[in-house]
């Protein structure tokens, strides 16, 4: 993920170079015929480009809009995995209780949390198709590692350890049944945010919509200098470079967009989220250093 917030032109115009160089050329082989060959009749009325200008414009709002959608849609799921976390840590912290077994609690009670944590790194690099052991190991012990083997999705497997425990948990009297049903119902919600981040990364955007966009800019551009040869002269090639940038970039960044889990620039930033998570969390547990088992994402330019 991109973490500065100030982009640099560096990276913008990166996305975009060989296009750039594409229609730089281009377009000075066009004002070269037309002022060095004399060949004028190449001209076309402004009108054209112009109305299929406006239909791509159109488009490219409609499906920005859309990847946008996505987008904000996979960071909404996270900020609520963020808030079910707090309140799942808190229920497992002040709901579950035994005078006679203190030191079994605080065991469940720290076990409990601290598979939580995991869950959050283990969804979060399974939506990038990463493998979320080496993080995943630093919150489980070894018998649960076992367990998630026989799991291709390890945060599902992080999940039914959950369950198991809660329901030892209510055969022990460590929580009544009305307990069990409050923190059995924030598991479900986490659960539904699982799918919900699932069903974003595995529903591709259409690719027939994508295609059809882009086949009709490329259209555009071509004939965009053959409208504006007769009007600019020689300022065409600044003139066209600088509207085929701005098509470009909108097109690269609905592309960014659409796929929140790509572990791209524009990503959400799961991984920075669930150490925000492990860092409250353990707080919540009164670890007053907080040393974090896991490195934040970094910053970086792509």
């Amino acid at each position: 993920m991109l973490l500065k917030k100030n982009i640099p032109v560096r990276y913008i115009f990166g996305k975009i170079k060989y296009e750039i160089l594409f229609v730089t050329i281009y377009g000075l082989t066009i004002e070269v015929i037309y002022q060095n060959f004399h060949i004028t009749n190449i001209s076309i009325p402004m009108t054209v480009p112009t109305v299929l200008g406006t239909i791509i414009s159109l488009l490219l709002a409609f499906r920005s809009n859309q990847a946008y959608d996505r987008w904000w849609e996979a960071r909404i799921i996270w900020g609520a995995i963020v808030n079910d976390s707090r309140t799942l840590a808190r229920q497992v912290l002040f709901l579950i209780d035994d005078p006679y077994q203190p030191e079994n609690i605080e065991a469940f009670k720290n076990r409990f949390i601290q598979r939580q944590i995991a869950w959050c790194y283990a969804l979060g690099h399974g939506l990038r198709k990463d493998d979320p052991m080496p993080a995943v190991r630093n919150f489980i012990s070894e018998e649960e590692a076992d367990d998630l083997r026989g799991y291709d999705n390890k945060h599902v497997g992080l999940i039914q350890l959950h369950a198991r425990d809660l329901n030892n948990a209510l055969k022990q009297g460590w929580v009544n049944p009305y307990q069990q049903i409050q923190i059995d119902s924030t598991i479900t919600r986490l659960c539904d945010a699982m799918g919900k981040c699932e069903r974003i990364k595995n529903t591709v955007f259409p690719a027939t919509y994508s295609l059809y966009i882009h086949i009709a800019l490329h259209f555009f551009i071509i004939l965009l200098p053959f409208g504006m040869v007769d009007l600019f002269g020689f300022l065409m090639v600044p003139v066209l470079i600088v509207l085929t940038a701005c098509f470009f970039l909108i097109e690269k960044m609905a592309i960014h967009l659409q796929d929140p889990f790509e572990n791209k620039p524009t990503d959400t930033p799961v991984l920075s989220i669930s150490r925000n998570i492990e860092r409250d969390l353990k707080q919540m547990m009164h670890d007053k250093h907080v040393p974090l088992a896991y490195e934040p994402e970094k910053f970086y330019i792509l």
